[in-house]
């Protein structure tokens, strides 16, 4: 399956337009406050503070550089390198972002400003096609030298990414020149032929581009590449080891990462015998990402089954209920099964972001239900919390519950953040965001060449043009009400099949209606299946939008005799501004009477939840602290709850997504 076309069947998505709401607010956003802030932030012209985050020193944090560092390697101007040996890729992000951008909303000036910045990036690369600005500036000689730590392909692997988009929207030829020049020196240089590197980078993404860059080009050796880097990956557990012996033990290029296993890098052993989810969260989803899509496209059974091991471990036993992963910020890293704690955990955007690529290429090898089920709560839920309302501040971190107290005195807790803010040393999370939401289209539909099958897995209004000119309109003012309408227009009666998923939080409780007379439509792995021949077929779906209490696995310590607030596809939080602190002093009754209010001016409009509760009276500060067990007095009060995406974007407070229940 391909969201867009099969070259050897030729069915294709041809045309998509988003006319959803709350997506065309948030791809305004990108448009108009995102991509310009961050632009003038990696060209050094924002006026901003940024976050020495966890109070580490080691961070860079004085300025972007970004655009800077490929002036400097290009000869355009002097200085050194500033930044992480990584910096390149917040420019790559950007540039992805704005092509996905021009797509829907085309603008002559940012496409020539972006023109040039392509010209700038070719004007930096290397005549054998080498691009990463800190090794041309600083350390020319150590090139592909200590790939543990370098980033180098992983640079490289984002900016084929965009150079692949930027040529798709726009046609431009030098954009995808670079990303061929970088694949064929990475090619020249890797690879299991002798006198090549027999190795890969530390950090995985090199996979997913080199797959995207084989379906722009059709390249077959690009492909055979990013299948060779996932099947070496871990089979010579030394090979980072010998490399660091050579280029010599106390020349770290970023400090502090050798105290790191093996398997932080998912290079203790190779992929097929990896059966969790170990290490630094965003490697783990982008090397799942790849792998996903070099299954389908190779047909690697193999391949597959280790992506369904991996995913299943995630979800199953390493997800918050937010879509969130990472748990802890040693490493930004999973830790073990049910080790979900809401106060200290990570989270950050980038895994978040990550894991909705790699939902989105698992469904494409299988149509399954759930997959687009964790592909709607990243979307609605851990990635959004990443940005503000303005689009002009930003969470790495994405807690559960947040304490300013904590955050501020406890070094523990540093990293939980109780305001978003204005940029970051280390920026992937920002333009990451950027470019998952001005590509939000590509995530509505899927197809099936071979089954003649599309799917409607997201509920994001659009109007979508097919082949053999089927078009396709859902309409909706999701995610507030689930009301879901397609009307399919077919005017040369094409035999086909149409999909449509029904959610996990509505599968006991839906209505669906539709044109067909009496017929029965299929049902299987989360979809329900028309078969659809008629001019014209109209679809109403109806979906069980009253408000969940959710429980966790009793084996997930921190959660135990609390429930999370969910309606529909949202995960509600309870938020300072409107409940008066502390928030942990409040419990939900036994059999509560949810009621749920959708207000427009609120947060930019947003579906709010109340309850009548019971909150304890604090102890009083001098009083002791310790005593003698007596019952406590619970007392009548009232929880509002807003939506978790939303929090802390109008008075810094607590927040907490988890409430304790009356049993």
């Amino acid at each position: 399956m391909n969201l867009y076309q099969d070259r050897a069947n030729g069915m294709s998505l041809k045309n998509i337009t988003v006319t959803d709401q709350f997506w065309k607010r948030y791809r305004n956003l990108v448009k108009k406050q995102m991509i310009p802030y961050q632009w003038s932030v990696m060209n050094d012209n924002a006026n901003i503070k940024i976050t020495k985050e966890r109070e580490d020193n080691r961070i860079p944090s004085e300025k972007s550089h970004a655009v800077a560092n490929f002036l400097i390697a290009a000869g355009r101007q002097k200085g050194n390198h500033y930044g992480y040996v990584f910096q390149d890729t917040d420019v790559y992000k950007w540039l992805e972002a704005v092509a996905y951008t021009l797509k829907y909303a085309p603008d002559e000036d940012l496409q020539e400003v972006a023109d040039q910045l392509i010209d700038l990036i070719a004007d930096t690369q290397e005549t054998d096609g080498y691009l990463v600005t800190y090794f041309m500036i600083e350390a020319p000689e150590r090139k592909f030298k200590r790939l543990k730590q370098s980033h180098e392909l992983y640079s490289m692997g984002h900016y084929i990414e965009a150079g692949v988009a930027y040529y798709e929207v726009t046609g431009n030829t030098k954009a995808l020149s670079i990303a061929r020049r970088m694949a064929d020196c990475i090619d020249e240089n890797f690879g299991p032929e002798e006198g090549k590197i027999h190795g890969y980078d530390g950090h995985p993404e090199i996979e997913l581009a080199l797959a995207k860059l084989y379906e722009a080009t059709n390249e077959k050796r690009y492909l055979d590449l990013a299948q060779y880097f996932i099947i070496q990956r871990g089979k010579d557990p030394q090979f980072f080891d010998r490399q660091i012996e050579a280029d010599g033990k106390d020349r770290d290029i970023i400090a502090g990462m050798e105290a790191f296993p093996l398997s932080y890098y998912q290079a203790d052993k190779p992929v097929f015998d990896q059966e969790a989810a170990e290490g630094h969260a965003v490697r783990v989803v982008y090397l799942c990402t790849g792998m996903a899509h070099v299954a389908r496209l190779t047909h690697n059974k193999k391949v597959l089954a280790a992506c369904r091991r991996l995913w299943d471990n995630i979800v199953r036993k390493r997800m918050y209920i937010t879509g969130g992963i990472g748990s802890t910020p040693i490493g930004e890293s999973f830790t073990y099964d049910y080790d979900l704690p809401n106060d200290t955990m990570y989270c950050e955007t980038c895994a978040s972001v990550a894991m909705a690529f790699f939902a989105r290429r698992m469904l494409e090898n299988e149509p399954k239900g759930e997959y687009a089920d964790i592909l709607e709560k990243e979307l609605f839920n851990s990635t959004i919390s990443g940005v503000s309302l303005d689009g002009e501040h930003f969470f790495y971190v994405n807690p559960l519950e947040v304490s300013i107290e904590a955050s501020r005195r406890d070094p523990g807790k540093s990293h939980v953040m109780y305001e978003r803010q204005n940029w970051f040393g280390c920026a992937c999370c920002p333009p990451n965001l950027a470019r998952l939401i001005a590509s939000i289209d590509q995530y509505i539909y899927t197809l099936d060449d071979e089954k003649q099958t599309i799917y409607a897995h997201q509920f994001i209004a659009n109007r979508a043009q097919f082949d053999n000119d089927i078009s396709i309109e859902q309409s909706s003012h999701f995610p507030w009400e689930g009301h879901i309408k397609f009307t399919i227009e077919n005017p040369q009666r094409k035999h086909f099949k149409f999909a449509v998923r029904i959610p996990y939080w509505s599968a006991h409780h839906y209505t669906l209606h539709h044109s067909g007379g009496e017929i029965s439509p299929e049902s299987k792995n989360g979809f329900i299946y028309f078969d659809i021949h008629q001019e014209q077929f109209e679809i109403e779906l109806n979906l069980d939008m009253r408000v969940h209490e959710i429980q966790a696995n009793n084996r997930v310590k921190h959660d135990l005799d609390k429930v999370a607030i969910q309606r529909g596809p949202i995960v509600y939080c309870m938020e300072e501004a409107d409940n008066p602190a502390p928030l942990s002093l409040y419990r939900i009754p036994n059999k509560p009477e949810f009621k749920y209010t959708y207000k427009p001016d609120l947060l930019e409009g947003v579906g709010t939840i109340e309850v009548e509760a019971e909150r304890l009276e604090a102890d009083p500060l001098d009083g002791p602290l310790y005593r003698d067990y007596r019952t406590y007095e619970w007392k009548p009060a009232h929880i509002h709850f807003i939506p978790y995406y939303a929090w802390i974007n109008r008075q810094p407070g607590e927040m907490q997504v988890w409430v304790r229940k009356q049993l």
